[in-house]
């Protein structure tokens, strides 16, 4: 028979099996190695301790009697190093009669890593078992280390192949994108070749009749054809629109380092009419350039002056005043990088405002705060600001009051 004494109760103890025929000598030994960190498993005999190794092979040490009944020592230990689980647990031989070179290399021979002769010196006994031990717990640190690092490289090696798969998803999505964005592009300028060819015989033909037959044609004929003039007009506003809308993708995105106030002065050049009728002044003030997409930045600012043009008010001269200053994204009220600078740049104008309930309204393709019979336009201009802008990786907003003007401000990473 065999019993187990747990000094600590839990299963974190360090088990040590003895063996030995003599209840006394057991006994002996557990006071000796008296410690909390020790599992004490006892056998009466070496087949008690084969029946114990079959089914728990976790011991640090064996400490076995080599004379005992129907099996002694010798042989026990030569049946458990044929274990390949338990070839390495060490085991001390404890005799009486181990006093010969003969006897002692037979010990060794049957798989022991040390022996004692009785009667025991308890310190030295102590300190051979806490060698084994610690060597024990160490392996076992070791073995769970091990297997810890084998659980999370298993984990990664998870994660890189769930990774690998998601990114091969992205870039096929990513070209998949990329060949719609190509045909839409294709779409677009074939579907405005198509509509603007009929467009034009429309406009032509109209305009011979209006020349040729002009006299003939009742005051309802000539008011019907201004109108299909007036459509027609309309509908190449809208298509050109549109195409402008379509050609600030980010495939353009080629950016230089320009000067705020020759941009301003070709965008003058170009509206310089526009601007007379309105007898309207454009004041500036920047602080130095700002590094932008060229072409794409001067249509925002030609978008944002007709636009300051086509709602001034009808009796007060049109002022547009324009400024850039440099802030660091701390200093920002919105959801911008903290750690980067922005060019700002405010568009002010005096003109007719809007309700600041409409301010995200404005900036949507065919959002129109007026009907059409009051101000012209098509309603993609400042969704084309807006999307000019996002090429930039940059933020803009509106504020504006009723007839007492509007407010673009643009910020730009610097």
């Amino acid at each position: 028979m065999y019993s187990i004494k747990n000094r600590m109760g839990d299963n974190s103890s360090i088990k040590i099996l003895i063996v030995d025929d003599k209840k006394e000598n057991l006994l002996s030994l557990q006071v000796i190695l008296a410690d909390p960190g020790y599992q004490f498993v006892e056998a009466t005999s070496g087949k008690d301790a084969l029946r114990i190794l079959l089914k728990d092979q976790d011991f640090a040490i064996i400490l076995m009697d080599v004379q005992m009944p129907l099996m002694d020592g010798f042989e026990t230990a030569e049946l458990i190093r044929q274990s390949d689980k338990l070839k390495h647990v060490p085991i001390i031989f404890l005799t009486a009669n181990m006093n010969t070179n003969e006897y002692i290399f037979k010990g060794y021979q049957s798989g022991a890593v040390d022996y004692m002769i009785k009667p025991l010196s308890p310190e030295i006994l102590q300190a051979k078992v806490m060698v084994f031990t610690e060597l024990f717990r160490k392996n076992q640190e070791l073995k769970k280390k091990e297997e810890e690092t084998h659980a999370l490289n298993e984990i990664i090696l998870k994660t890189n192949a769930q990774l690998a798969s998601q990114y091969e998803a992205i870039e096929k999505h990513a070209e998949e994108l990329k060949k719609k964005n190509m045909e839409l592009d294709a779409f677009t300028y074939i579907s405005s070749h198509d509509l603007q060819e009929p467009l034009r015989k429309i406009q032509t033909f109209a305009n011979l009749i209006l020349a040729n037959e002009y006299p003939n044609l009742s005051e309802d004929g000539k008011a019907k054809f201004n109108r299909i003039l007036y459509a027609c007009n309309r509908m190449r506003d809208l298509i050109n629109s549109l195409l402008a809308f379509s050609r600030a993708t980010l495939d353009d995105r080629k950016f230089e380092t320009v000067d705020l106030n020759v941009v301003i002065e070709d965008v003058k050049a170009a509206l310089h009419e526009n601007l007379q009728e309105k007898n309207a002044v454009i004041v500036t003030d920047f602080h130095d350039t700002v590094k932008v997409i060229p072409f794409q930045f001067v249509q925002l600012m030609e978008n944002l002056i007709h636009n300051a043009i086509k709602f001034a008010q009808a009796e007060v001269p049109l002022q547009i005043t324009v400024k850039s200053c440099f802030v660091n994204g701390s200093e920002l009220d919105f959801q911008c990088s903290p750690e980067s600078k922005y060019c700002h740049i405010s568009f002010a104008d005096n003109g007719i405002g809007f309700e600041q309930e409409h301010n995200e309204k404005i900036f949507g393709v065919f959002q129109k705060l007026h009907s059409r019979d009051i101000y012209e336009g098509t309603g993609i201009g400042l969704a084309i600001v807006k999307k000019i802008i996002e090429n930039h990786d940059g933020f803009i907003n509106a504020t504006g009051e009723p007839m007492k003007g509007a407010t673009f401000n643009i910020y730009i990473p610097f």
